[in-house]
């Protein structure tokens, strides 16, 4: 039987296209998206997620959860054995986050926090984190590389990143059992036919 990652933010770009490779490897991802850095369109699924189906010939598991209702995440994760999760959920607009601060790090970090105590109830210790170049603030040398340091953030929502990544290495300090990637971006686009 295929195994099951919750995808959070999966209707975004990023997100949408990532389902369509895990499906692509066979993995059943289960997406959730509150839509505010996404497209609904019409009709129970995403349209991006509906593109994703046209394109691979599978169904998607789509539910609207905010990352910030722990009760839904709760319920969500009492009805699906996740074996990894995906997580791109969260606010991510270096402008806005200087205007709205405070929405920022209630929403990435309040809504990280929950999730990771949830997965950790339910034994789920694998883990994608979507983090941002963001994190290494104004750069000491170029090009950069893993190597550079973290932390001189310009912006709360780097800063939220930041915290973010530090919060996820303490976890996996504390405990050998998880294992955790962080992943960077600059600002990514793609040429997959899908748009």
């Amino acid at each position: 039987m295929a195994e099951k990652v919750l995808v959070t933010g999966g209707a975004g770009y990023i997100g949408s296209h990532t389902v369509l490779e895990l499906l692509e490897a066979g993995y059943l991802p289960v997406v959730i998206d509150n839509f505010h850095n996404a497209f609904r369109g019409g009709g129970s699924l995403p349209e991006s997620l509906r593109r994703v189906q046209e394109l691979t010939g599978r169904s998607v598991e789509f539910e609207e959860v905010d990352i910030l209702d722990q009760g839904a995440l709760q319920r969500l994760f009492k009805k699906h054995s996740f074996m990894a999760v995906i997580h791109f959920a969260g606010l991510k607009a270096v402008g806005e986050s200087v205007q709205k601060p405070l929405d920022y790090y209630r929403v990435n970090l309040t809504g990280t926090i929950q999730l990771l105590e949830i997965m950790k109830a339910h034994g789920v210790k694998n883990l994608v984190f979507s983090s941002s170049a963001t994190v290494y603030g104004n750069p000491q040398y170029l090009p950069l590389d893993e190597a550079h340091p973290t932390g001189g953030c310009t912006n709360p929502y780097g800063k939220s990143k930041f915290f973010i990544e530090e919060m996820i290495r303490d976890l996996c300090q504390a405990d050998k059992t998880w294992n955790a990637v962080l992943l960077r971006y600059f600002n990514p686009t793609g040429a997959h036919a899908s748009g």
